[in-house]
Order: C-alpha cells, then structure tokens, then sequence
C-alpha cells in the first residue's frame, strides 16, 4: 500500500492500460480527510496484496484528476484491467473498502 500521494500522475493512458485490479487514490498528504480514511483504507488493504495501490496528488489543473472527475478527496476508484468498476467517497469504514477490492480482484462475470 502506497503511504504519499505522489505528484508525478501517470497519464490517462498509462492508468487505462494497466492490466488487472488497481486501486487510484487521488487525495493531497495536507487534507484532513485524506489522513482520516488512512486507517480504514490500512485495514481494509491487508490481505489485498495483489491489487496496485497508485496514489496522486490532486488539485487544480491536475489533468489525472479531471479525466476521472475528481470532486471530493480522498476519492478512491477501483479499476479492473483499466475499467472503472466502482468508486468510493470519502470513505471512513473499512468494510465498503475491502467489498470494493474484493470485486475487482474476482474475474469478471
């Protein structure tokens, strides 16, 4: 599990191309409600150990961000084989967490 958001984003195209489950946090280390959903993110990561954590640093004229329509931080999306499959708000629970990893680790239907 990644721990900073990085600043230098892949582009839209490297993040469509990876191949199998990846979870995109987009977040800034300064918000409060990014350092909050650290430990439920933790918790719900153990055991997940297969899916790509990529986490960046969002903000104004951050086009990774924008492509994905980044509202509210900490914003998590859940991609299988470059797919957008589900995506969590700011979440505070570990349990929507680990569903959300759970489902794009599973073979598709």
């Amino acid at each position: 599990m990644e721990t900073l958001y990085r600043t230098d984003a892949p582009t839209r195209a490297e993040i469509d191309a990876l191949p199998g489950a990846v979870l995109l946090e987009f977040g800034a280390n300064w918000c409060g409600h990014c350092m909050a959903a650290q430990p439920p993110l933790a918790e719900a990561f153990a055991g997940h150990g297969a899916v790509t954590h990529i986490k960046v640093e969002d903000g104004p004229g951050r086009p990774l961000g924008r492509s994905f329509r980044v509202k509210l931080w900490p914003t998590l999306i859940f991609l299988r084989d470059g797919q957008e499959v589900e995506r969590l708000v700011r979440p505070l629970a570990a349990a929507p967490i680990a569903d959300a990893l759970a489902r794009i680790e599973a073979p598709p239907p």
